[in-house]
């Protein structure tokens, strides 16, 4: 004789739950890390802090291609961060779907002008 003790739960939604609670963690890892070499070059760096020993810092090719990769974690976490508010607090769909759409384009557009900033030294 078989005892039910309940119908199964369905659990429905995007499943984004484990993935993006990982990738939140990664990139705070990596800005993390990002920072702490940052500090270390700056706080072993002689004399005053100027344009020319910030420059000199990022006019090395691994520091932008380090930099870039941060600018892209930080606008990845950004995303999931303000997917999940919008998501939680802004019910309306349509009002919701510009609120993102305005978000990618504003971090789009930031991490655009970072590639800017980064070559240009």
């Amino acid at each position: 004789m078989a005892i039910n003790h309940g119908s199964k739960r369905l659990v429905v939604g995007a499943h984004y739950g484990f993935r993006d609670w990982l990738s939140q963690r990664v990139t705070a890892v990596l800005m993390l890390l990002f920072t702490l070499a940052l500090l270390l070059q700056v706080l072993l760096s002689s004399g005053p802090i100027g344009y020319d020993k910030w420059s000199g810092i990022f006019s090395q090719q691994w520091m932008k291609v380090l930099t870039f990769v941060v600018v892209v974690s930080l606008g990845y976490h950004a995303w999931v961060g303000m997917r999940d508010v919008w998501m939680d607090y802004i019910k309306p769909v349509g009002l919701r779907l510009v609120a993102q759409v305005f978000t990618i384009v504003w971090l789009v557009g930031c991490a655009g002008w970072a590639v800017q900033v980064l070559w240009r030294l």
